[in-house]
């Protein structure tokens, strides 16, 4: 009874309008923000579990983006993009493709089977990597590429189909026409020699693709097809996307930087032959490994032969004083963008002293954001090749393919500095300063002197008749695709600035 009047007493009582106005104000307020809390947790584990079954359920749908495999970073979710209408045309039969070596051989070729498709009127298969080179990359197209923007993005020139229709199957005793086209062959080889083909076979495989496609003398819509599967349908998965563009910012946030292709890797040395700066034991070690692989089989190299006709990538000794040379101080960044460098640390000791902020992947990431790419060197190597296109200078120290395309990149995205190295001459004047002959000022400004016109400039694609191979390669400055109408003027007139980092 006493607490039955307590309370009716307390009844009665006037309330304590400002207080218990804000103390139930902030009440409230806080109730709610854990509600919101408590009901997007649930939301954002309900997403995890529909992607884990369901991955394509959610994509569009601008309230959500798909969560990497890293764990940090996201994928961007973007709205559909807007699609071309299909070309309407009578396929002619299929082509199927089996493209060989690293990426970016792989990368141009893919350029020039997409171009070949389109002028014979033919439907093309998506291209099968090479898993049998050095590196045993078992990556698929897919895994590097993302294949749904490559089909969609070029449905208005070519039809492109994910796998050859069942009845063309093995299973179904079909044999495709198994062949190489014959390197550096213009259109009217594919029109006259090659079509005809698909009236009795209506499927041909090329498993070979490697330079398949002139570099000059082709009609300039082809050329700029070529351009537009290189910089707009090959985009790489968002995965590499979003690791190679964090990548790139932790570089920037850093200031400036240079991308050396330091091409000092074992394979490419064992190719080549070059052994100048190795040991005895590293020479042998390298021959071995060149005649284990039958196509790498050549005569007897000799190595300082080679190199003083400018046939060897610089070693990161010789780099070191060419960069130097070039005026780069210090304490400019250097981002390597390469495999492993043959004998490790000791090799890149006298780079590593002149420019102590050395940069690699593998220093600038956690160990998982590039487990997934471990044992897959073109999925590494598209991450390398990200960071040399962003650059603010790019050195390449032997003109292979992930050079020459690079290069191509950085033209079209406004002639962006590349350092064409002259290595024949590179060589006459590191040997001519390392015996004493040339001093430090002379070497410097002839070094500065035989680069003046190898930065990337605009210029004209230069041509070599009846010598293909010699000939300046089309993917390294397609100036088809790098000016309006249908010539170039006098693009060698144009010249870029010397500035250094």
């Amino acid at each position: 009874m006493e607490a039955v009047r307590s309370e009716r007493s307390m009844e009665k009582l006037p309330p304590l309008q400002g207080q218990v106005t804000q103390r139930t104000r902030l009440q409230v307020w806080f109730i709610r923000v854990c509600s919101t809390i408590l009901i997007w947790t649930c939301l954002v584990q309900l997403v995890a579990v529909v992607e884990l079954w369901h991955p394509r359920l959610l994509n569009g749908f601008s309230g959500f983006t798909k969560m990497s495999v890293y764990g940090k970073e996201s994928l961007p979710s973007w709205p559909p993009p807007i699609l071309l209408p299909a070309r309407n045309y009578t396929s002619n039969g299929f082509l199927k493709v089996s493209c060989n070596g690293g990426l970016n051989q792989m990368r141009s070729a893919i350029c020039d089977m997409v171009t070949i498709a389109r002028l014979l009127n033919l439907t093309l298969v998506v291209p099968e990597l090479d898993k049998t080179s050095f590196w045993a990359d078992p990556s698929n197209f897919e895994d590097i590429f993302d294949v749904r923007h490559f089909i969609d993005s070029l449905r208005d020139e070519v039809r492109i189909i994910k796998r050859l229709p069942k009845r063309f199957g093995l299973r179904y005793g079909y044999q495709p026409l198994e062949m190489a086209p014959t390197s550096w062959s213009n259109e009217q080889y594919y029109l006259k020699q090659i079509l005809p083909l698909f009236d009795k076979h209506k499927v041909v495989h090329f498993n070979r693709t490697d330079s398949r496609l002139a570099n000059n003398g082709i009609p300039l819509e082809l050329q700029r097809l070529r351009c537009r599967v290189n910089f707009h349908a090959l985009k790489f998965t968002p995965e590499i996307e979003v690791l190679g563009n964090k990548l790139i910012r932790i570089i920037r946030q850093k200031g400036p930087y240079l991308a050396l292709h330091l091409r000092y890797e074992m394979d490419m040395l064992a190719f080549s032959g070059c052994t100048h700066g190795c040991t005895e034991h590293e020479a042998d070690e390298l021959k071995r490994l060149r005649y284990a692989f039958p196509w790498w089989r050549e005569k007897e190299i000799v190595s300082e032969e080679k190199r003083s006709h400018g046939l060897c990538p610089l070693t990161p000794e010789e780099t070191a004083l060419i960069l130097q040379a070039w005026g780069f101080e210090n304490e400019t960044q250097i981002y390597i963008a390469s495999g492993e460098i043959y004998g490790h640390e000791r090799r890149l000791a006298p780079l590593r002293a002149a420019f102590p902020r050395i940069l690699k992947k593998e220093m600038l990431l956690d160990p998982e954001d590039l487990q997934q790419f471990q044992n897959h060197s073109s999925q590494m190597a598209a991450l390398d090749f990200m960071v040399s296109v962003a650059s603010d200078v790019f050195v390449p120290t032997y003109d292979g393919n992930m050079a020459r395309v690079v290069e191509g990149h950085r033209r079209y995205l406004g002639y962006k500095k590349t350092f064409q190295l002259d290595r024949r001459r590179l060589v006459e004047l590191l040997d001519l300063h390392q015996n004493g002959t040339l001093s430090w000022d002379k070497f410097s400004a002839a070094v500065r002197l035989a680069h003046e016109r190898r930065m990337g400039q605009p210029t004209i694609r230069r041509v070599i008749a009846d010598k293909p191979k010699e000939e300046d390669y089309f993917y390294a400055n397609p100036e088809e695709c790098l000016c309006k109408g249908t010539t170039c003027g006098n693009l060698s007139s144009h010249s870029n600035t010397t500035k250094v980092l």
